[in-house]
């Protein structure tokens, strides 16, 4: 008998199917588990944290001085990101993907830091009562590899080029579609209802990328992927406008 044939595979061939949910669970997220090394003690040391994502789909992170996760990551990078909302009956048969990342500290006056600032509060806006102070910073945790459970029997290995993409060359344009989206309420209570979003208060535009964009609605976050990413600002805000007139194509409702 050859225990190497005969043990069942752990793990399902990665596709895009499940490509598709970990950038959902990642970009759609407003606060993650995050596990850093303690560097006192070298225990891990695990918090919650709000989060955000940049242009290319990194998770992003708001930290003062002060915390023990800000003090870990700057002696060590080495941290991991869980994500995953927990829904009715058992919670290990819900979706939820850990990230292995690496932390990369942004300074500020950096554009980096400013479209993050702006991306922050898009998803965030109480933090604006602290986001300028001083002794607070972003963190850019770049992921390197992830483990995605998909429910049970549903377990896939990632690269961390699985969950990223370029950041587009024409940052600013997606600035200038992001505050647009920001005014654009009626849009948006239009699109929640097109792709069946959970009904709660008032939806608003949370940001957008080449991958998708982001819906709020009181205290619920969805993320909404596009088909396939798109290639400029104008045809992701063309795309938006369709599904509030059409619904999305079937197979493009987002995870809840």
């Amino acid at each position: 008998m050859n225990d190497k044939t005969d043990k069942p595979a752990v793990l399902r061939e990665t596709d895009e199917e499940a490509r598709r949910l970990a950038r959902t669970l990642v970009r759609g997220a407003r606060h993650m588990a995050l596990a850093v090394i303690d560097p006192e003690t070298g225990f891990p040391s695990a918090s919650r944290a709000l989060t955000a994502t940049d242009l290319d789909g990194t998770p992003v992170i708001l930290a003062s001085s002060l915390s023990t996760h800000t003090k870990a990551l700057l002696a060590d990078p080495r941290c991991s990101l869980l994500a995953g909302e927990l829904g009715k009956g058992d919670p290990l048969a819900h979706p939820r993907i850990t990230l292995q990342c690496r932390a990369a500290s942004v300074p500020r006056g950096d554009e980096v830091h400013d479209r993050l600032r702006q991306r922050f509060l898009d998803r965030h806006p109480k933090a604006s009562l602290y986001i300028d102070f001083p002794d607070f910073r972003f963190f850019r945790l770049e992921p390197q590899s992830a483990s995605l459970n998909g429910g049970f029997g549903r377990a896939y290995a990632l690269p961390g080029s699985d969950l990223v993409m370029p950041v587009p060359i024409d940052v600013a344009e997606w600035q200038v579609l992001q505050a647009k989206l920001r005014g654009m309420q009626e849009l948006a209570a239009t699109v929640a209802e097109a792709i069946s979003a959970p009904k709660s208060a008032k939806s608003r535009f949370a940001g957008a990328d080449p991958a998708g964009f982001d819906l709020v609605s009181g205290d619920l976050q969805v993320r909404y992927e596009f088909d396939r990413p798109v290639s400029s600002p104008e045809t992701a805000f063309t795309t938006i406008s369709k599904i509030a007139e059409t619904g999305p194509r079937s197979g493009s409702r987002p995870e809840i």
